[in-house]
């Protein structure tokens, strides 16, 4: 009776525990992006946040979505997608606000320009979002023409999950090319590390495709990186380089 009464209250826990991890999945990638959105807000310098990381969020989200389409994988990790492309979205938005705002008598760029040397730095928001559908739209189609193929839809699956991976990297050179962490917030790092660990944790533990476990192994590599970059830089940080004395000026003095 006991161990009857014991089953009776471990089913509806393990349950709340399997739709706790679920939810956790879905909006736990959204998390770290918070205490960056608002000190954005607050001080109205997007400059410590690389918006890369919104590129390489939005092409690993919809290819994965693609993916689904070719190996249908559990539904907190479609879900989680689709909520990543909107936050990505609303700190693409904020981030070109508050960067035109800043900017003085500077030519607007717009996608339509096709110009390489701005790319993925447009002066209105309208500009990404045509960008994203036109990549959508691009990779939809090859998508469906090719979802017949094996080796096509594992290709994808693998594509997806690595640029993911290769989230921190933007970040990770920024602060490299600037030697500092300065505008990045330390907290949206930590909050990717937790959460890239626990999500990995997740794929193995529910038999996700290879790729996935993989990629989560190497994105929580880039994370522990990208801190380790951030005590570096706190502990030595960059010395302002001496400006030379003009001769003339020398001897004016």
């Amino acid at each position: 009776m006991d161990a009857e009464g014991l089953g009776w209250l471990l089913v509806p826990l393990h349950q709340l525990v399997s739709w706790g991890a679920a939810g956790a999945m879905v909006f736990g990638g959204v998390v770290p992006y918070i205490p960056q959105y608002r000190d954005i807000r607050r001080t109205q310098n997007a400059e410590g946040f690389s918006t890369y990381v919104c590129l390489v969020l939005l092409v690993a989200n919809i290819l994965r979505i693609l993916f689904w389409f070719g190996r249908r994988f559990e539904a907190p990790l479609l879900w989680q997608s689709v909520v990543m492309i909107l936050t990505m979205l609303l700190m693409l938005k904020l981030c070109t606000e508050v960067r035109v705002a800043n900017e003085l008598n500077v030519k607007r760029r717009g996608f339509a320009d096709f110009d390489p040397q701005h790319f993925w730095r447009w002066s209105s928001f309208a500009d990404y979002v045509q960008c994203v559908l036109a990549f959508t739209g691009v990779a939809g189609c090859v998508t469906y023409l090719s979802i017949d193929s094996a080796l096509f839809v594992e290709s994808l699956g693998f594509l997806a999950v690595l640029t993911e991976a290769m989230l921190g990297m933007p970040q990770l050179c920024r602060n490299h090319r600037h030697q500092s962490t300065e505008g990045m917030s330390i907290k949206m790092v930590l909050m990717w590390t937790s959460g890239d660990t626990f999500k990995t944790a997740y794929f193995l533990l529910n038999g996700a495709p290879l790729q996935f476990s993989v990629c989560g192994l190497l994105q929580v590599l880039v994370d522990l990186a990208i801190l380790g970059q951030a005590y570096v830089f706190t502990r030595h940080p960059l010395k302002p380089a001496p400006h030379a004395a003009h001769p003339a000026s020398a001897k004016a003095l």
